[in-house]
């Protein structure tokens, strides 16, 4: 019985320390002004371990400010922000690689050399540093650039650089700020396929960007800011039930006339070439789908049914827009 008690006692603090630590990044009520003017105000956030987290608002939001407080460049006023269960401190530095929106390379270095030197002020000796460098540029299909002045190569190629030398530590936090910006769509898709594997190697993401299709192609959770106060925070897939509006698409194949029962409005209506109505219905709260799907199939036969959900886009525009 002693043994029984000691292992579920072991158990119990086993499931408590995970849960202190499911979280890579806590911050708690961290507030900052400059001068009279509030870039943050009382923000609190959880980041989940092993999660692409992203970070969302207009410009001036406030979104630079919490990053530069995450790289240690400012402080905060009030509030605290907690790295894997520690306060934040300059040993977490080399644990944290950070791409920001506007990039910079030294242009009269060679391509390797100074991928070389940025992994080294990273804490990566130089035999790693080759190594893993190479095998990124091999990955990236650059090989032919190692050799040449950051001047020669493109935008696109510079922007590869910067990326590699950002993750070359294999840091636990990873902050990217617009990451794809000046990407044609093949080396978007390269990216976002590297950034989801960085993630489920165990890499915690956090993702800032304006592109809301990219939001709900790769983040976890997101937090929206706007004005330094946070206006929504959560999964992405919750926050898009949380805003639907109770609307439906149908397409019907070989209908008759009707009218919409009581408690569903037509929102639109078009008509294929090939006679298929697709409608867009909208129900009242409360009201049962399987109702307006029950009633159509007596009018015509259903080719499809699907629930429409707000894309990030429109809650984005609309939250912001409400306050």
């Amino acid at each position: 019985m002693l043994n029984e008690l000691k292992i579920t006692l072991s158990i119990v603090s086993c499931l408590h320390i995970y849960k202190k630590m499911e979280h890579l990044i806590k911050i708690n009520n961290v507030s900052k002004s400059y001068g009279d003017y509030k870039a943050l105000n009382n923000i609190s956030i959880n980041v989940p371990r092993q999660s692409i987290y992203g970070l969302l608002g207009p410009n001036g939001a406030g979104k630079t400010t919490l990053i530069r407080m995450l790289n240690q460049i400012t402080a905060p006023d009030e509030g605290e922000i907690i790295f894997n269960g520690e306060k934040l401190n300059r040993n977490h530095i080399s644990e944290i690689g950070y791409l920001p929106e506007e990039r910079g390379l030294y242009k009269s270095m060679k391509v390797g050399e100074q991928a070389i030197y940025l992994a080294q002020l990273k804490g990566v000796s130089k035999k790693d540093a080759e190594k893993r460098l190479k095998q990124w540029f091999h990955k990236f299909g650059i090989t032919e650039w190692w050799n040449k002045k950051v001047e020669e190569l493109s935008k696109g190629m510079q922007q590869k650089i910067q990326f590699i030398v950002t993750v070359i530590h294999n840091p636990q936090l990873l902050i990217f700020d617009e990451p794809f910006s000046g990407f044609d769509p093949i080396n978007v898709n390269l990216l976002k396929k590297e950034i989801l594997e960085l993630r489920d190697k165990g890499a915690t993401i956090i993702f800032s960007t304006h592109n809301m299709s990219s939001v709900e192609e790769l983040c976890d959770n997101i937090m929206l800011i706007n004005k330094g106060q946070k206006v929504l925070e959560g999964s992405v897939y919750q926050i898009k039930q949380d805003n639907k509006d109770n609307s439906f698409e149908i397409v019907l194949r070989n209908s008759k006339p009707f009218d919409l029962p009581e408690n569903f409005s037509l929102i639109s209506e078009k008509t294929d070439s090939n006679g298929e109505i697709t409608l867009n219905i909208k129900a009242e709260n409360d009201i049962n789908p399987n109702i307006l799907i029950n009633y159509l199939s007596e009018k015509g036969t259903i080719i499809s049914y699907r629930e429409l959900l707000p894309s990030m886009n429109d809650i984005f525009i609309n939250k912001v827009n409400s306050l």
